[in-house]
């Protein structure tokens, strides 16, 4: 019988819990949803992290899921171990078994042994099993089930208590590992601590939330979290005493031996950055198909590291060119059957792994010559060691991999600081990882638990808040559920207090794919009053947990109480400015495909009242002509006035449609799908906002910005309706002005201001030559300030000049008269101080270089400088140090020059 597939493993995993009552859900991004504490999905009971404090009601009780992971930082962090490690990786998949409440030790375990020993007949002599030292019940249940006592661990804290985090769901654990060695040698010795025992399943009794003040509350019902390495259970099932060896590598390791053209004895002799590579690049595919791109902050600094750790590796192997897409195609044929949207954004993933791979080759270049520069300066202070932090720099801003610093620098005799850069390097992994975490903010506690009483009374939907926001813009009149002030429940709000009221029905949107939240009020106005008994000015929305919609706002008029009636009614014009501008962003997203190519996708927006903001992915700047035919495409839909249709159905059939989903966003099983010139295929998207009726109710469609806002993705910013028209009419009002002001027509301002443009251009033509005329003039003057130091003139002077390339000019003139010379030239140039220094070829080798001359020049002046041998410049902040860093000049060509004669002044 042929060993199960890994494919194999995770769907006989999935249906058997499917068989116990489980449901199956999707694997969630990468990127966690509303989760600030969390980098990047690291286990798989994050997306049930709500469900376990009890703040979130699921409508199933038992789950089961195939979950995507990265463990790269803070906690969970096996970035070093991947390569040397033959088990470690940066993505991973876990399989698990939840359950909220439902069931508890008893079944987790019994489930666990069925599957293991009784489904798949993984051999008792070569299991162990541990269990938190306190926990007698999970060590007599596994003997229970048949284990051996022998074979039942007890440890402490530090192997069998789990945690996601510093804070969140915790509790005791049990582990299960499988022992790889000769029987005859294992012993209890050896559980958590050789690596011959593998830990294959870790099944968690949730019964704790870990608070930030150290505190441990009991959650609402013991839960259990059970997580099982995929990679780990396929090699032993496949019989492979490592993860590389299964079929879930093979594929990859297979073609980058093919594209490197190695022998297998070269493969093997590169073993470790083979399969470093492989791993790196399952990272890479799936975390930019969750919508993460290469950049300096977060999760996209974690992206770009392990990308170009393994283009790194990759040059060491031999490529001198982009290869990495290469291995992600074969990722993406292996993994998108499963992972269905790997296959929509293979175009766009591979693409994105070329552009940042390619940035990376450039950075080479670059830091190879940082480095000559670096070591050069370190010889001229007879230092052999490259500060910890001096790697860092090249690493950190130019992309230069430490390891090619370490080999370049030992090959010159030099040594790196390596606890230095260690430092640094762990500083600035807590200030990308706290880009990403935030503080946790309010605690959503009290809210949960006063939204599940008022469900389990009645007063609110067992769904939660109904919203109205599809079906009508008008008021919507609904009563009083619930008031907070300062995060406590209260019976009442006064006047000027901020206040947060829980409706049981509202017409107001809270904020949600890009879409802001709605803006207006709420009030208590009966008929036979001539004004409200209370009102309240709501300014944002709110969705503490699933379901309950909070109106934040002021009370600006009496006092509400819990219980009142209550009126709620958005801003109509506001709302209509969002609905044309929302509409708007999937024309534009239409436009931008038809005209740029299907590589394009959303990689996020803002849909406000004023503009519309989207970002996309696109490797380069978009030019007028690209611009001008987007927005005649976007206008041209307008006018033919294409319905918007919208429709609810499941996210399996939408895809299978052909419906675009957004990278970023998490979509439940029921999907609404937004669309217009389908049957034309212009535009079906998933969308949960609010959109015009037609595409004509837009008006007009003016594209205002378009920029960079990270590496492969751009950003433009569009008005439409009544701001365009603005926008239009403000434009008017210029060209008016500027008419009247060059004394024509609108139809011919143009060409008045070109001439205009043309006499100032000549006119400061003619300004720059008598400036520089005068220039020359003054520095004839100079020229008797030059010294002659081993033969050859030395100037450095200050001067009067208007910019930098004058004073470069200056340097050629001053070299043209004095032939063999070093010639330095400073000026202060908008307050700050300025020198250009050169020295002619021939003093090269005596040891003048111009870089190493303005670099100690610039130390003076509280700044820095550089540059070729024979022409350099150097800027600072201190001013007042301008004429003490000339001077330092002709001292340190005293100090280096090689040979020469006695010092005297030319007459």
């Amino acid at each position: 019988m042929q060993p199960l597939k890994t494919s194999e493993i995770r769907q006989f995993f999935l249906d058997y819990f499917r068989a116990q009552g489980h449901e199956v859900v999707a694997s969630s991004s990468l990127v966690p949803e509303n989760d600030p504490t969390l980098l990047l999905t690291n286990a798989g009971m994050n997306q049930f992290k709500d469900a376990f404090l009890g703040i979130e009601q699921r409508s199933y009780k038992r789950a089961t899921t195939a979950q995507k992971c990265m463990r790269v930082s803070g906690k969970h962090n096996d970035l070093e171990n991947v390569g040397p490690s033959p088990r470690h990786h940066t993505f991973f998949e876990m399989l698990g078994n939840f359950s909220f409440g439902d069931y508890f030790k008893a079944d987790a375990i019994h489930f666990a042994w069925q599957l293991l020993v009784e489904k798949l007949g993984l051999p008792l002599e070569r299991l162990w099993f541990t269990v938190y030292t306190e926990d007698s019940d999970a060590e007599r249940l596994w003997i229970e089930r048949g284990a051996d006592p022998a074979r039942v661990l007890r440890f402490g804290k530090k192997d069998n208590w789990w945690s996601m985090g510093e804070t969140g769901p915790c509790g005791p654990c049990s582990e299960i590992h499988y022992y790889w060695g000769d029987l005859a040698h294992q012993q209890p010795g050896g559980v958590n601590k050789d690596d011959e025992y593998l830990e294959i399943w870790n099944l968690v009794f949730m019964q704790y939330d870990a608070r930030p003040d150290g505190q441990l509350v009991p959650l609402p019902a013991p839960s259990v979290d059970t997580g099982a390495g995929l990679e780990r259970l396929a090699s032993i099932l496949q019989g492979k005493d490592n993860n590389y060896d299964t079929d879930a590598f093979v594929p990859i390791l297979a073609r980058i031996q093919q594209l490197a053209s190695h022998s297998d004895a070269e493969r093997q002799t590169h073993l470790f950055r083979y399969r470093a590579i492989a791993d790196h690049v399952r990272s890479c595919t799936f975390l930019i198909g969750d919508g993460v791109l290469p950049g300096n902050e977060g999760r996209q600094y974690v992206l770009r590291m392990i990308l170009r750790r393994a283009a790194r590796f990759g040059k060491l192997l031999g490529f001198d060119r982009p290869f990495l897409a290469s291995i992600a195609d074969t990722v993406i044929e292996a993994m998108g059957q499963h992972y269905q949207d790997l296959l929509p954004k293979r175009d766009y993933i591979l693409q994105s792994i070329t552009d940042e791979e390619e940035r990376f080759h450039r950075t080479l270049a670059n830091g190879l010559h940082l480095l000559d520069d670096l070591m050069a300066q370190m010889q001229a202070e007879q230092r052999t060691q490259i500060l910890g932090q001096e790697a860092f720099f090249l690493w950190d801003t130019y992309g230069f991999p430490v390891d090619l610093t370490r080999d370049i620098a030992q090959d010159n005799g030099l040594t790196i600081d390596e606890a230095g850069f260690q430092a640094a390097l762990a500083e600035q992994k807590e200030k990308s990882r706290a880009t990403a975490v935030e503080k946790n903010g309010q605690d959503v506690t009290l809210y949960a638990e006063t939204f599940r009483k008022l469900q389990e009374q009645g007063v609110i939907d067992p769904g939660g808040v109904r919203s109205r926001i599809y079906d009508t813009l008008a008021e919507v009149d609904s009563t009083v559920a619930a008031l907070f002030v300062e995060g406590q429940p209260t019976a009442a709000a006064n006047l000027g207090q901020t206040v947060a009221l829980l409706l049981p029905e509202t017409v107001f949107y809270v904020e949600s794919g890009g879409q802001l939240s709605d803006t207006g009020e709420l009030y208590y106005w009966p008929a036979d009053l001539d004004e409200p008994v209370w009102t309240v000015q709501v300014t944002e929305m709110w969705r503490p947990v699933p379901g309950l919609l909070l109106h934040l706002g002021t009370v600006v008029a009496g006092t509400v109480h819990t219980g009142d009636p209550a009126t709620a009614a958005i801003d109509t014009e506001r709302r209509w400015d969002i609905m044309r501008n929302h509409t708007g962003t999937h024309v534009l997203h239409a436009a931008l495909r038809e005209r740029l190519g299907s590589h394009v996708h959303q990689a996020g927006s803002q849909v406000s009242p004023e503009r519309l903001r989207f970002d996309f992915t696109h490797g380069q700047p978009l030019s007028d002509a690209d611009i001008a035919a987007i927005e005649s495409r976007a206008n041209a839909i307008l006018l033919q006035n294409y319905p918007v249709h919208t429709r609810w159905t499941t996210y399996t059939q939408a895809i299978s449609e052909g419906v675009t989903a957004l990278f970023t966003e998490k979509y439940g099983n029921e999907v609404r799908v937004v669309s217009f010139g389908e049957e034309e295929g212009i535009s079906a998207e998933l969308c949960g906002g609010t959109h015009v009726d037609s595409t004509a109710e837009i008006g007009s469609f003016r594209v205002v910005a378009e920029g960079s806002v990270a590496a492969g993705v751009r950003r433009i910013e569009v008005v439409t309706g009544r701001a365009a028209e603005q926008w239009v009419a403000e434009r008017l009002t210029s060209l008016a002005t500027i008419a009247e002001l060059t004394h024509s027509k609108p139809a011919t301002a143009v060409a008045a201001v070109q001439e205009l443009l043309a006499h100032q251009q000549t006119l400061q033509k003619e300004l720059a030559q008598l400036r520089q005329k005068l220039a020359r003039h003054e520095a004839q003057a100079l020229l008797d300030k030059a010294e002659q130091i081993g033969g050859f003139a030395v100037l450095s002077v200050r001067v009067e000049a208007p910019d930098t390339e004058t004073l470069r000019q200056m340097t050629d003139w001053f070299r043209d008269k004095l032939g063999s010379s070093v010639v330095a030239v400073g000026a202060l140039l908008d307050e700050k101080p300025l020198i250009v220094a050169a020295v002619t070829e021939d003093l090269v080798s005596r040891g003048m270089h111009a870089g190493q001359i303005v670099r100690e020049a610039a130390k003076l002046m509280g700044g820095g400088g550089g540059g070729r041998p024979t022409l350099a410049q150097a800027g600072g902040r201190n001013s007042d140090q301008l004429e003490a860093a000339l001077q330092s000049v002709v001292r340190w060509v005293h100090q280096n020059v090689k040979s020469g004669d006695a010092h005297q002044t030319i007459t």
